[in-house]
């Protein structure tokens, strides 16, 4: 008898913790992903067996918070051997409609002062949301999988133009796991041939354990 009272207490349980996830609210869900994708990533595991993959770091951290219908994240991805000096910054702006996700993408003026220094809260309260520079086409929309809570997504087959080493448009595909983020991004001709990006598989990035409390390095801002 206690066994039964004990299972039925379990599966009561379980039941009652899916039926709070299946009612959070759009804010709540939101948040998740934003957990998700937050905090230090490299891909240097990768690039140990893998030759033909470099390893990268990556920085994902949230800026201007207060509002739970909109998330904004700081980007930064840079060479491992060359943290000083990223070779892409960009801002996300996290939103959700109708159980998906839009991670929409910005470039920010004068971003060389914004290197390394994702922690600085006064220096993002200076940045005006309308100064950044949408990449119309580019945003990537997610869905959840319920199998085991990641989220998966693309951009929108041309939308996203790009003219870097030949290519007429660029794709994303990126999975979202609370342990890694994988990204595949890709480049392609007016003839939809392959023309730059990783050809075979996605960059995966590690989640490291212990994330920075500081940046590695400071960037002396100009007055």
């Amino acid at each position: 008898m206690k066994f039964v009272a004990a299972l039925c207490l379990l599966f009561a349980s379980c039941t009652s913790a899916a039926l709070v996830a299946q009612n959070d609210s759009d804010s709540t869900k939101l948040r998740h992903l934003a957990i998700a994708m937050t905090g230090s990533f490299s891909s240097e595991e990768q690039a140990a067996y893998d030759s033909s993959y470099y390893s990268i770091n990556l920085e994902m951290h949230e800026i201007w918070k207060g509002d739970t219908d909109t998330i904004w994240l700081y980007v930064e991805q840079a060479l491992s051997s060359k943290l000083e000096k990223p070779y892409r910054t960009r801002i996300y702006r996290l939103t959700m409609f109708d159980e998906e996700y839009e991670s929409a993408v910005f470039r920010l003026p004068e971003e060389e002062k914004y290197y390394g220094n994702w922690e600085d809260e006064a220096l993002f309260a200076t940045l005006p949301i309308d100064s950044l520079l949408e990449r119309e086409g580019c945003a990537v929309y997610l869905s959840k999988r319920k199998a085991d809570n990641s989220y998966v997504g693309s951009t929108v087959e041309k939308e996203c133009e790009s003219n870097l080493r030949g290519a007429s448009y660029a794709t994303s595909e990126v999975e979202v796991f609370f342990d890694q983020i994988t990204s595949w991004d890709r480049g392609w001709n007016e003839e939809d041939e392959y023309v730059w990006g990783a050809e075979h598989a996605p960059y995966v990035f590690k989640k490291k354990r212990q994330m920075q409390k500081r940046p590695r390095y400071s960037i002396k801002r100009k007055d």
